[in-house]
């Protein structure tokens, strides 16, 4: 009978500390305290996937139950050690908190605890992802995680300690587990692919090992899925991308070729073709930001052995690398990751995921065009050392000038403050033709207006009023209606009127005549004289003229009602009584 396969990661997992690889810290604590006989009942183990969690839990559980024990090597041949590695639950037993969350679930395990252990010394409960139970499942278990039976041990596994509750955490001993680095896991995948006569090459363990991110277990289920390609010939970096799905180092620099050179003719059919594979738009633009990643780690680091555990770059394509590093400055490669990042955003965000890749890829062969920062720079200082020797050179524009529609949003013109209203020249219109006397009266009744401090005051006087006379004797100005002469010879503005003419004229006490313009005849006199107002200044004027013929028409609908003739009231009889509640008490004659 075929025994049935069991891939790498299962068949190669640890079975002693021993065995643990890349977690000496943590194998030290716990040798130690097996050593010693000080057994806490609880721990947390926490860290990123694949680094040996449950691993550790299964090994400390046969420590502790092996018959040989508690030892530092279990014999494996024993009933606890065969229960545990089979997985069968009877003294050691492993839940998975991700399906068993619920506070029926943690009420389930407290009601067992009190059955002392089958086959070892210990009853050890290994919860796997103990993060997914619920904030219920938890305060259930706390009293029971504090002070549990004296043969019972809890060992709680977690990838996201972050969410387990603080009271949980402090009645553990907590261990955390670091990621596995690259030379650890090349080592164990060494040694693995030898038992198992798995021709690959070296240069593809380190692809493998860079790809897993830290995690063993990763690392050994990609090498089980590659090593079916190693039947007649040997496993090379070019296998590994082709099952991961990237790009290979050649075509990455060939488009890193083809943005030194600005070559867009070229690049387009390189991204086509790439895309026509099968790669999304996504992943070509994180593998291209991992190569220009790389390029920046081998333009600043001069240890080779170093930028070949940091990168993906490896001895054979060092050199051709380095090269074409040199050709970027440093902030040309930060601009391009930093262009890669926005366009791999957009992307993500959009239905036409192809359209933004060639964009991007466009984008990138023209950077060359973009202002770096040490180009902006070196304008900045050049300009500051001109202002501070004095040295500057206006160069004429030759050939067309360009024109620019302006916005008309955004070019709002500025309204005038109080300060330039007062500063600003009061004009005579252009268009209005006068005599010579009526000239000279006319400029010194704009003199008078801008002596005029208040602009409500002035712009009252300038929009409304008509000078009639003015000399050192007498001035007399005229006004339309007989309520403007009312408010000029009344309060602020009367005062405002002689403290102009005072500060122009020269004199202590002018004599100030406010008359209508129906006494007199204006025709040949002068013109109005306008004076820039601001918004808010003609908004006032605008909304005191509309009040002045609201005031006018009140009046004359008053003076109409007035002249209708009365009604009696009278009070003869019912009916009478009848009919004058009928037209609201008025009896129509």
């Amino acid at each position: 009978m075929e025994t049935k396969y069991v891939p790498l990661y299962r068949k190669y997992r640890p079975q002693t500390f021993h065995d643990l690889i890349g977690q000496e810290n943590i194998v030290h604590a716990l040798s130690n305290a097996i050593e010693l006989n000080r057994i806490a009942h609880a721990y947390l183990l926490c860290g990123p996937r694949g680094t040996g969690k449950t691993s550790s839990a299964r090994i400390l559980a046969k420590s502790l139950n092996c018959k040989e024990g508690p030892t530092l090597t279990p014999c494996g041949k024993c009933p606890a050690c065969l229960d545990i590695m089979n997985s069968i639950p009877v003294d050691v037993i492993e839940i998975d908190a991700a399906s068993n969350r619920s506070v029926e679930d943690t009420q389930a395990i407290l009601e067992k605890i009190q059955y002392v252990p089958v086959n070892g010394r210990y009853k050890i409960y290994i919860i796997d992802e103990v993060h997914m139970l619920s904030n219920h499942a938890f305060n259930a278990l706390l009293k029971t995680l504090e002070e549990p039976p004296e043969n019972v041990i809890f060992i709680l596994a977690t990838t996201e300690p972050h969410k387990v509750l603080e009271t949980i955490i402090s009645r553990c001993q907590r261990f955390d587990f670091r990621r596995i680095t690259t030379d650890d896991i090349v080592k164990r995948l060494e040694y693995i692919s030898g038992e198992e006569k798995i021709n690959i090459s070296k240069e593809a363990l380190y692809a493998i090992a860079k790809n897993s991110q830290g995690g063993m277990r990763d690392a050994l289920a990609l090498l089980d899925q590659i090593s079916v390609l190693g039947v007649n010939k040997q496993i090379d970096t070019n296998d590994i991308n082709e099952i991961l799905g990237k790009i290979s180092y050649d075509t990455l620099f060939e488009i890193t070729d083809c943005i030194i050179l600005s070559d867009c003719s070229k690049s387009i059919p390189l991204i086509d073709k790439i895309y026509s594979k099968g790669n999304e738009p996504v992943q070509i633009l994180s593998n291209l930001t991992q190569y220009f990643r790389d390029l920046m780690i081998v333009k600043n680091c001069t240890d080779k052995e170093l930028i070949f555990s940091l990168t993906q770059i490896n001895e054979v394509n060092y050199e051709k690398t380095k090269s074409q590093a040199d050709k970027f400055t440093l902030s040309e490669i930060i601009q391009i990751i930093d262009k890669l990042a926005y366009y791999t955003t957009q992307i993500k965000d959009t239905t036409n995921k192809y359209l933004w890749l060639e964009l991007c890829i466009i984008d990138l062969t023209n950077y060359k065009n973009l202002p770096s920062a040490q180009n902006l720079l070196k304008r900045i200082e050049d300009l500051e050392q001109k202002i501070k020797n004095g040295n500057f050179e206006t160069k004429l524009q030759t050939g067309p000038i360009k024109t620019v529609q302006p916005n008309i949003d955004q070019q709002k013109p500025k309204e005038p403050t109080v300060e330039e209203i007062k500063e600003e020249p009061i004009k005579q219109p252009e268009n209005i033709k006068q005599d010579t006397d009526n000239s000279d009266m006319n400029n010194l009744w704009v003199s008078i207006l801008q002596s005029i401090d208040s602009p409500p005051n002035r712009a009252f006087y300038s929009n409304l009023a008509r000078p009639v006379e003015i000399s050192e004797e007498k001035i007399v100005i005229a006004f339309n209606k007989e309520m403007f002469v009312k408010q000029a010879k009344e309060g602020n503005k009367k005062t405002a009127l002689v403290e102009a003419v005072c500060k122009y004229m020269n004199i202590t006490n002018p004599n100030i005549q406010i008359i209508t313009s129906d006494s007199i005849d204006l025709s040949k006199k002068v013109a109005t004289v306008q004076t820039p107002v601001n918004k808010d200044l003609q908004e006032e004027i605008t909304v005191q003229k509309q009040e002045e013929e609201e005031y006018h028409n009140f009046v004359e609908a008053k003076k109409e009602e007035e002249s209708k003739p009365q009604y009696t009231n009278i009070d003869s009889s019912s009916q009478a009584a009848m009919v004058k509640e009928l037209f609201d008490g008025k009896y129509i004659e």
